[in-house]
């Protein structure tokens, strides 16, 4: 599995639906998010959005002429988790297909068709299709490109998604589908997070040995007794190779609410591209700060800023949105 730095063919991305008007019911504003999002990544690689037949020339109108436009039945717009996780041996392509449930709570008749995503964008990529024997979601790994993942305890151990699955069993089964012997074990820790805790909210390897981890200090917060606990783990990680990582830190956005619940808002939820980084921002005094610490460590590409409340209020954020395929 190569590392999200890496050169992309392009970036998947999935139409929001407005399949769950109770939790989201703003459909509108999150599509405009996405749109947002997908115009951003289209300055710098290829954008292709999945979207229902009947949503098309919506999407069409909002995106920017060369985001192609791919028609698949989908029930939701999470592609980093029902799309497929692309891995390489630098000569082909691969996709691997994570069991889906709907992040553990079960797969109702509502996202049979998100199930199927993954093996139909392998089809379509002409990758090789790897069927994985684990439930997963792509949000829920990171990897530093060099052999080692960065995981959390409470996705890949959660017992409505893989019952009576251990530490040494998981590692196993991710060692052979991603390329991977060394593993990074954190934990949950935004409150109202959706998905039980994927990483892609809490901390993320980047170039140089670097790993951006979210922080709160403000001992009154919900989310701070596990995020520090997070990053003292993170203090003594290490890479394949037996060097430790430098822990950049990066507060979390001021709390905010929606529908009676706290928002899990992340600066650590963006997506690399080929020479940028689309960054989400929430109007906030800690958007500064995010934005020039994701500067200096990616020296080396732009740096675009979303809005990213309209994305977040639908459950997720850019990275969880997206999903890159790597260039052979």
């Amino acid at each position: 599995m190569p590392a999200e730095w890496e050169i992309h063919d392009r970036c998947w991305m999935m139409w929001p639906t407005g399949l769950d008007l109770d939790r989201y019911p703003d459909t509108k504003r999150m599509r405009n998010g996405y749109a947002a999002a997908a115009n951003a990544i289209s300055q710098f690689e290829n954008v292709t959005m999945i979207t229902n037949a009947v949503d098309s020339e919506e999407c069409k109108d909002l995106v920017n002429n060369s985001v192609q436009v791919h028609e698949l039945t989908i029930d939701d717009s999470w592609c980093r988790d029902t799309g497929p996780t692309f891995i390489t041996n630098g000569k082909s392509l691969g996709g691997i297909d994570w069991i889906f449930n709907n992040y553990g709570e079960f797969l109702g008749p509502d996202y049979l068709n998100d199930s199927n995503v993954a093996k139909n964008v392998i089809e379509e990529t002409s990758a090789q299709y790897f069927d994985a024997p684990i439930t997963l979601e792509g949000g829920a790994i990171h990897t530093d490109g060099k052999g080692t993942l960065m995981i959390t305890e409470d996705v890949l151990l959660d017992p409505n998604r893989n019952p009576g699955l251990n530490k040494k069993e998981a590692e196993k089964i991710l060692s052979n589908y991603l390329g991977v012997d060394n593993f990074i074990w954190l934990i949950a820790a935004l409150e109202y997070d959706d998905t039980g805790g994927h990483i892609d909210n809490l901390a993320c390897f980047a170039p140089g040995n670097i790993i951006i981890a979210l922080n709160e200090d403000d001992t009154a917060d919900s989310n701070h007794d596990k995020l520090k606990e997070n990053l003292e783990r993170l203090k003594y990680a290490k890479d394949i190779n037996g060097k430790k990582y430098e822990i950049v830190t990066i507060d979390q956005p001021s709390y905010d609410m929606f529908l009676n619940e706290r928002l899990p808002m992340s600066y650590i939820n963006f997506y690399i591209a080929n020479d940028g980084i689309v960054l989400p921002v929430f109007d906030d005094d800690k958007d500064d700060d995010a934005i020039e610490k994701i500067k200096n460590v990616f020296k080396n590409k732009s740096v675009v800023t979303v809005p990213g409340r309209p994305i977040v209020e639908g459950g997720g954020c850019v990275h969880c949105i997206t999903q890159q395929q790597p260039k052979i």
